[in-house]
């Protein structure tokens, strides 16, 4: 099936300074996607490609077939049918509620205008506030009218550009659900650019993990937590730690928290030095059992406290516990193993690879 959007080896530069190298991913239609990755990564440069505003110095962006840019072409922006929510949503200060989604509404019939603002403000849940004017609005209420107005000329794609970057966190994760819901009921193809992985995880179906003006990895965001491909993908999601191992046998690595049972690839035979991926929940707090760590710091999550455990050797490992397993710092507490996915990294490449980068496994 012929993907929305095709970005095919695209390099973007900035003078003589390649932002972008040579990046490519697809996005099926309907597909809501994430640009994800640390500030300088040139995620919101791609973005901007796609959108029309950066020039491509190789490669090529396809939407539904059709080339919009490459070495010898630049489809100007206005002619893309490409909607976009900004960072600071750009509402206009002295136009209401209405006013701001009319304004992307101009050639349309005064009677479909209407209509069209109404079934906006109607999914936006804010009927009530037509006649609002931005500085009367709660931040999220303005995200909201931002998304209407993007989406308000029915565009063939939508961008958005740190939509949640300015609001309370407590606000982010609920903000991100909701405009998820509010694409699919338009069944629009979207694209986020974040820096937050908790915002990608609540609002994209698949992710592209950037580093350095390259894709790393393009999955789901189980896959991303639990199969990473490599350790810039395993250090940057979720949390977790590098526990030196050995290989044992094709089905088992020993480490200082006892053997660790999954599949090995071939190419790391027994002997060989590797370092296993631990997130906090591989640990599992239990007072029967026979290892034991020091508690040297706590951070309270309400239903859980995630533990920084200093193991005998020195090595920290995280464990996340129940809250009401309450344990102070200098607590020596029992842990034990229970692992569902293996990920191993050989030792030695970890300093041969230029950006460290190369996995060896990463397999339920």
């Amino acid at each position: 099936m012929q993907p929305k959007l095709e970005a095919s080896q695209i390099s973007v530069r900035y003078g003589n300074k390649e932002i972008v190298r040579k990046l490519s991913f697809s996005l099926a239609k309907g597909s809501i996607g994430c640009l994800l990755g640390p500030s300088g990564c040139g995620k919101t440069t791609v973005l901007r490609a796609i959108a029309g505003f950066e020039p491509l110095c190789s490669g090529h962006i396809s939407v539904d077939g059709q080339r919009i840019s490459d070495e010898n072409r630049h489809l100007p922006p206005e002619q893309r049918q490409i909607g976009m929510v900004f960072q600071d949503f750009a509402l206009f200060p002295n136009m209401s509620v209405s006013g701001n989604i009319r304004f992307a509404l101009k050639g349309w019939r005064r009677k479909e205008q209407q209509q069209r603002i109404s079934q906006l403000l109607d999914m936006i849940g804010m009927n009530s506030l037509a006649k609002a004017y931005p500085h009367q609005l709660s931040g999220g209420q303005q995200q909201r009218v931002a998304l209407a107005r993007a989406l308000a000329p029915r565009p063939s794609m939508l961008l958005l550009d740190e939509p949640f970057s300015s609001l309370d966190i407590e606000l982010r994760e609920q903000l991100a659900q909701e405009v998820r819901n509010i694409l699919r009921q338009e069944n629009i193809t979207a694209i986020l650019v974040t820096h937050d992985q908790q915002e990608a995880f609540a609002l994209a179906d698949e992710i592209c993990v950037m580093d350095k003006g390259r894709i790393q990895q393009q999955d789901s965001a189980y896959n991303l937590y639990h199969k990473p491909a490599n350790r810039f993908v395993a250090g940057f999601i979720g949390e977790g730690v590098l526990l030196p191992g050995v290989v044992e046998s094709p089905g088992s690595v020993t480490t200082e928290l006892g053997a660790i049972q999954g599949m090995v690839p071939k190419g790391c035979k027994p002997g060989c030095k590797v370092d296993v991926l631990v997130r906090p929940d591989d640990i599992v707090h239990d007072d029967a059992a026979g290892e034991t760590a020091v508690v040297s710091e706590r951070a309270f999550r309400g239903s859980e406290f995630l533990y920084t455990l200093h193991m005998p050797s020195g090595i920290k490992v995280l464990c996340l516990a129940p809250s009401h397993h309450k344990h102070s710092v200098g607590d020596t507490i029992g842990i034990r193993l229970e692992f569902d996915h293996l990920v191993v990294f050989p030792q030695e490449q970890a300093t041969s690879s230029p950006e460290g980068n190369s996995i060896c496994q990463s397999l339920s």
